[in-house]
């Protein structure tokens, strides 16, 4: 008799039990605590951005793209560069210097806590054609060739993706000597590894 009512009250307390462990369940409580440790969260991801970082200046301003060094490849990053009205061609060569002055400057905080670095000299400048080059000319304040392939890849990538470059996407970059200016190329193969050699490159003909 004693068993049969010691059923009849384990019986009852059954759905009691399956009920608290249903509460505790759903409050995030476990029976047994296993202690977990998994650091903390990552500031930011790696060659990711939360905002684009855009400079704020006055005048008309054009949203662009410069490419910068994370990890081992190039990334394009949003800009804005203010273009001045006027004739094609001059602002042509104003807005291959408004690229030129973002892509060399050093990368916001966010940026850098992000990963990004540039490998373009700060003060760089940019002038357009000499008589004979080609129509399409920009010649940099420095030789092409003096550039690291890391600095030269970015500036051929920034120029490619902007207004400055040709109608393929190719630019045509000489220096400050009398030497002939070359048309450069910006490819995945650059974009993915910007330090195993310069960009591709021809002899720039015409004008």
């Amino acid at each position: 008799m004693n068993g049969r009512r010691g059923a009849v009250r384990g019986a009852r307390g059954l759905p009691a039990l399956v009920a608290l462990g249903t509460l505790l369940a759903g409050c995030g409580i476990r029976a047994t605590e296993v202690p977990t440790d998994f650091g903390p969260a990552p500031s930011r991801v790696r060659c990711s951005l939360a905002e684009p970082e855009v400079s704020t200046q006055a005048g008309r301003e054009l949203p662009m793209r410069v490419f910068l060094l994370c990890g081992s490849s190039l990334v394009a990053v949003d800009r804005t560069v203010r273009v001045p009205d006027g004739a094609a061609d001059a602002r042509r060569v104003l807005v291959a210097q408004g690229l030129l002055d973002e892509v060399s400057k050093q990368p916001s905080g966010a940026e850098r806590e992000a990963g990004y670095t540039t490998r373009v000299r700060v003060g760089t400048t940019v002038a357009g054609p000499r008589p004979g080059d080609p129509e399409d000319t920009l010649r940099l304040s420095v030789a092409p060739g003096s550039l690291s392939p890391t600095g030269l890849a970015q500036v051929v990538c920034t120029f490619s993706d902007s207004a400055a470059a040709e109608g393929d996407g190719s630019v045509i970059l000489g220096g400050p000597e009398d030497g002939p200016p070359r048309r450069y190329a910006c490819t995945d193969e650059v974009r993915s590894h910007p330090g195993d050699a310069e960009p591709p490159s021809s002899e720039a003909t015409g004008s």
